[in-house]
């Protein structure tokens, strides 16, 4: 599968996925939003991915919407009205997904529901979908030169992709507020002492420092694990009460010892490195997805 607006590389488990637009340093369109929930769920779906990690080609990772589109920018519908309930009721329709659905939001859901880890290399501005889309990446580093900005009231719109969900959830409210009360463009060492991102490198060392990672993650995990680890911590988080995390865990548990949690015992006993034969989506426990 080719994409206008991406590049999709997968070596050694790890898979690249570079926004591709630096003539327009990485604007975001409703083209780039269809293809990255193709290429999100293409990846999920692949028993070879084992990581993903995102970035950005030429100097910037993603400058926000693409503000040149003719008529409604966001490639909404002006003549719907819908409701609440509308929305509710016509939420998978065709004409509810291109004509009211926020994109960016659409991309950050297929990222909450992805199988595989995720990992986004900030190699430059992040502003509006471009810092958002990362919330919902597990981890985030960025290069000395990355400019992070929630700026949408400064353009008279609102937080999108789910960020109202994310940010506060990242770096708590009180600073999840100030960030996008103000639309300050914050530096990387200010995104970094709010807890937005793990760490900033130089920006010649901010791949390798992101496939250092990614390859701990891929060369030394059982990817069902990884894949259950993921989706327990974001869905059991948001939970009521620990008994719904409690349930979730026991069948995990139970499911996980069995096959590749019994390799993990056996190669610790032994003293080797554990040779995990289970694959994601493939041998995910037969009550995933719990949540639906």
């Amino acid at each position: 599968m080719t994409y206008a607006t991406l590049d999709y590389q997968l070596e050694d488990g790890i898979l690249t996925i570079t926004l591709n637009r630096p003539e327009f340093m990485n604007a975001f369109t409703v083209t780039m939003a269809n293809e990255l929930i193709a290429a999100i769920n293409r990846a999920s779906n692949d028993d070879e991915v084992r990581v993903i990690v995102f970035t950005g080609a030429g100097k910037a990772f993603c400058a926000g919407m693409d503000l040149r589109a003719e008529g409604n920018v966001f490639g909404l519908n002006g003549e719907l009205q819908p409701t609440m309930a509308d929305l509710e009721a016509h939420f998978d329709d065709p004409e509810y997904v291109s004509g009211v659905r926020d994109t960016g939001g659409r991309v950050t859901l297929a990222l909450y529901d992805c199988a595989k880890p995720v990992i986004a290399a900030i190699n430059g501005a992040a502003v509006g979908i471009g810092a958002t889309m990362t919330l919902a990446m597990d981890i985030r580093l960025a290069s000395t030169e990355a400019r992070i900005g929630f700026v949408f009231n400064k353009i008279g719109i609102v937080p999108e992709a789910c960020s109202s969900w994310f940010l506060p959830r990242v770096v708590g409210i009180s600073r999840a507020l100030e960030w996008t009360y103000s639309g300050e463009i914050l530096s990387a060492e200010k995104a970094k002492a709010g807890g937005l991102l793990k760490d900033i490198y130089a920006p010649e060392a901010l791949m390798d420092e992101a496939y250092k990672i990614a390859r701990q993650i891929a060369e030394n995990t059982s990817p069902v694990a990884i894949a259950m680890t993921r989706q327990m911590m974001y869905r059991n988080s948001a939970m009521p009460h620990p008994r719904d995390a409690h349930k979730v865990d026991s069948l995990a548990v139970f499911y996980a010892c069995q096959k590749d949690g019994k390799e993990g015992v056996a190669s610790f006993l032994e003293k080797r490195k554990p040779q995990f034969t289970q694959t994601a989506p493939a041998d995910l426990p037969p009550f995933y997805p719990w949540w639906d």
